[in-house]
């Protein structure tokens, strides 16, 4: 009688943050700072940051790596990522040279994600043709490839940046809205025609974002939910009234699409258990988790939120 073999352990999921960007990032720089040294207390495993340059508000961090450098020097286990750093605003010699520093000083605690950016106006500022960017972003990947780097991601959902991403063996930063089906479709796409075995690491690899919401009961998750739905819908007016959409075009959430596809929400056992599902039916061990509705929570808000999911939900993580 052959004896059956025991069950391969996965390893733990990477649960990171993300989530503060443009308007999050005011406030007291002191307590900005704080806010992820706790997060390095709490146990979570890294923390992302975007890249906003010469924008018409000025905000107090337009520089990713300036702040990673600041943050990895006050927090011991914390990685520090980029999501992202726009590749085409940079000069790619100076910037793997950047990139390498921060991987040193850091202990190997800094990862680089990379996107082509798409912000008119800073191109045009810097006088960069939009139709130059992917020429530029590639060009520019080349180069941050020779060598020792850090760990890299690519941020894009065209089939020729996952197409570029497959080629190289590069995870992907999924987006948050829209979700990431597309994204994994295509990623499947391309990689599978490679190998089977490329699709499932760059699937393991890759990173996907969620909101999260979690209380005590599910009462108290609804009700963090219907404060968080018009915000959510007034922020998609905003952003459609400066392309030029009129408010009355754009439609209201469509709130069970958005739990399904774009949250983590409940008590801390339906979020466990939400995980775990999203785990086994996208292959991904890395989750990006949004605490703050992307901006349009406080700060006290989140933490209040990261203290729970750390204190009720990530060793059961842990433990997988």
């Amino acid at each position: 009688m052959t004896a059956s073999l025991p069950p391969q352990r996965l390893p733990a999921m990477r649960i990171d943050l993300a989530g503060w960007t443009r308007d999050a990032t005011h406030g007291d720089t002191r307590a900005f700072f704080a806010l992820f040294e706790e997060a390095d207390r709490l146990g979570f495993d890294g923390v992302w940051f975007s890249e906003f340059r010469l924008t018409a508000d000025a905000r107090p961090y337009p520089s990713p790596l300036l702040l990673a450098s600041a943050l990895l020097a006050r927090t011991e286990r914390l990685r520090v990522g980029t999501a992202v750093l726009v590749l085409p605003l940079h000069q790619p010699q100076l910037l793997a040279e950047e990139l390498q520093q921060l991987a040193w000083q850091s202990g190997k605690r800094f990862d680089a994600g990379l996107g082509r950016g798409t912000d008119p106006a800073t191109l045009q500022a810097l006088g960069i043709p939009a139709d130059a960017t992917r020429a530029c972003f590639e060009a520019g990947l080349e180069v941050l490839l020779v060598g020792e780097h850090p760990p890299l991601y690519i941020a894009g959902s065209t089939p020729e940046t996952i197409g570029l991403a497959v080629r190289h063996a590069l995870p992907l930063l999924l987006s948050l809205e829209p979700p990431e089906i597309k994204q994994l479709a295509e990623l499947d796409a391309q990689a599978g025609a490679v190998s089977g075995q490329l699709r499932t690491s760059l699937r393991a690899r890759s990173s996907l974002a969620r909101y999260v919401c979690i209380g005590a009961t599910q009462a108290e998750v609804e009700g963090q939910l219907q404060d968080l739905w018009p915000r959510l819908h007034a922020r998609r007016i905003y952003f459609a009234g400066r392309r030029g959409v009129p408010a009355h075009e754009v439609p209201p959430p469509d709130t069970g699409r958005m739990l399904s596809e774009q949250f983590i929400a409940g008590t801390p056992d339906a979020c466990h258990a939400q995980i775990m599902a999203l785990r086994e039916s996208t292959g991904i061990g890395h989750l990006r988790c949004v605490f703050n509705g992307n901006g349009l929570l406080d700060n006290a808000q989140a933490l209040k939120q990261m203290r729970m999911f750390a204190n009720s939900v990530l060793p059961a993580l842990r433990a997988v």
